[in-house]
């Protein structure tokens, strides 16, 4: 993603919950980097920008979204689990239904990524498997529509006031390692 003088800087691992929240931005604009290539090209030859920006996006998905998943199923959820609050009972059932939808799109974006890295070996796309290609990342829009929300507006709001410090600290070191291997 460019660089946009005078936008805020990204939050570090010293604020894991915002940096969580700032993904769901990169997710989104990848996504969205992928849906409308798709549908501009429809399987046929893409442009060099757009070549470089489908590569960009593929390796996003293949690199680092799987980080992103591990951050929230092995460091932020386990510890909301642990919470004896109010309020963290609705935000359990959330984080089941938010742990299948990570299932569900990680198979999603292995068929994204396979398809797509053949689009760019061969140069083109056939037509059934562009069909198949353009409806999966429909699907993957209206996932993330859906499990971006809850976790923006309900589950990470809820870690950011219930969590101490400490906790943060320890969430943020273990992103940061997630990103040294």
């Amino acid at each position: 993603m460019p660089v946009v003088i005078g936008a805020k800087p990204s939050p570090g691992f010293s604020s894991p919950i915002e940096l969580l929240s700032d993904c769901h931005r990169r997710i989104e604009g990848f996504l969205a980097v992928l849906v409308k290539v798709c549908g501009q090209v429809q399987g046929g030859s893409m442009s060099d920008p757009q070549r470089r920006d489908w590569r960009n996006a593929l390796e996003y998905f293949r690199i680092a979204a799987p980080r992103h998943t591990a951050d929230e199923e092995e460091s932020l959820f386990p510890r909301l689990r642990q919470m004896d609050s109010t309020g963290v009972e609705s935000a359990l059932t959330a984080m089941d239904a938010l742990e299948a939808d990570h299932e569900r799109a990680s198979a999603w974006h292995e068929q994204v990524d396979q398809l797509g890295t053949r689009w760019l070996d061969h140069g083109t796309l056939p037509r059934e498997e562009t069909r198949l290609l353009a409806e999966t990342l429909a699907r993957l829009r209206q996932l993330y529509d859906r499990h971006i929300a809850v976790e923006d507006n309900h589950v990470f709001p809820l870690a950011a006031a219930l969590l101490s410090d400490a906790v943060k600290f320890d969430i943020g070191a273990e992103m940061a390692e997630r990103r040294i291997e």
